[in-house]
């Protein structure tokens, strides 16, 4: 158990929410059956994964002077550890001891405490990867059963971006309540996660990290010959991909997620070879040749028998290096070495003026 104590200004706005709540028939009242009483709540509330009692006190005593509040934490904490003896309930103090290292696995809603498990993911992420947008920082944890989503809005005339995270299975279906970013800390929102995707982008221009799985991918794009087999050969070397796609079914990004080094890239970051267009042309033609021959023939042979069915000026057919057996084959990682280094040396001749 955990105590968390408000203040608020207003009596009828804690218990108007309450009662709204009630309502909803997501809260009960445990206790008291009207609106304003001298002995209001407490309300049992269901909204959230983990059940949890609002109780709404005042600050005063019935003659009007002010209840003694200091150490008011410590004290309501004291009570919590009290109650969990009497009851045989988990101990919050203990739990949060056991985490205090965060550790990087999936999030498994079978196994209960769901906000702790989503907490240490998180956390663990935020530690260790590195990626330059919300769009490969959300791919990262789909693969660790959390969906994060962005929210927007307007608050007294200004507008805000928020984060709410969620639990879900392996099939990526939600398996649980909303949890805002604020019940997990203030490095985990909108505006200092933004801070941290511009200090990777800056050291990503600078050079300080970049891609180094061109090869491992080239050689999944050459041996598979099914969307599945191009993601299970990359699984093998603890590389994810992540397929983003519209309702129609057409791809329009591509995350590569290397659990190695511990970095996020879409895949135009790695080069037009490896762009959505590419998969989408690539998928379409493994679909056009016959099961029973793709599975007769590596994917190096496909290409040197079909490849005349890849349109012409298409994605696919501007990427056959890929797919040619060459005996001086492309050095992708230092192609794309080369158009960081041509992007710095037109920036620095852009702020001379030259």
């Amino acid at each position: 158990m955990v105590a968390k104590i408000s203040h608020g200004a207003s009596l009828y706005g804690a218990l108007h929410y309450n009662h709204e709540k009630v309502e909803k028939g997501t809260a009960e009242i445990l206790s008291g059956n009207r609106m304003i009483s001298d002995r209001p709540g407490p309300y049992k509330h269901g909204d959230t994964h983990n059940t949890h009692i609002h109780i709404v006190s005042v600050c005063v005593d019935e003659e009007g002077r002010k209840i003694n509040d200091s150490f008011e934490h410590r004290r309501s904490m004291t009570a919590c550890r009290e109650l969990e003896i009497d009851f045989g309930l988990r101990n919050g103090a203990d739990m949060e001891e056991r985490n205090q290292k965060a550790e990087m696995k999936k999030v498994d809603a079978t196994q209960g405490d769901v906000r702790h498990q989503i907490g240490n993911t998180l956390k663990a992420v935020l530690e260790s990867y590195r990626f330059q947008t919300f769009g490969e920082y959300s791919a990262l944890l789909s693969t660790l059963n959390i969906e994060a989503k962005q929210v927007r809005g307007e608050f007294k005339g200004e507008p805000y971006t928020g984060i709410i995270y969620s639990a879900t299975d392996d099939s990526g279906k939600v398996v649980s309540p909303p949890f805002k970013s604020s019940r997990f800390g203030k490095r985990f929102g909108n505006e200092r996660l933004e801070k941290r995707m511009l200090s990777h982008t800056r050291d990503f221009k600078d050079g300080k990290w970049a891609p180094t799985i061109h090869a491992q991918v080239v050689y999944a794009m050459r041996h598979a010959r099914s969307r599945e087999e191009l993601a299970g050969l990359l699984k093998k070397a603890r590389i994810d991909v992540i397929f983003r796609e519209n309702e129609q079914g057409r791809i329009y990004g591509v995350t590569f997620i290397d659990h190695n080094r511990r970095e996020v890239f879409n895949g135009s970051r790695m080069g037009k070879e490896f762009s959505a267009n590419i998969y989408n042309e690539l998928f379409k033609w493994w679909d056009g040749i016959p099961a029973t021959e793709r599975s007769a023939h590596t994917g190096t042979e496909l290409w040197q028998h079909h490849s005349h069915k890849a349109e012409s000026g298409s994605p696919l057919e501007q990427a056959a290096s890929i797919f040619s057996m060459e005996t001086n084959p492309v050095d992708y990682g230092e192609e794309a070495l080369a158009r960081r280094m041509k992007k710095r040396r037109k920036a620095k001749r852009k702020s001379r003026g030259i």
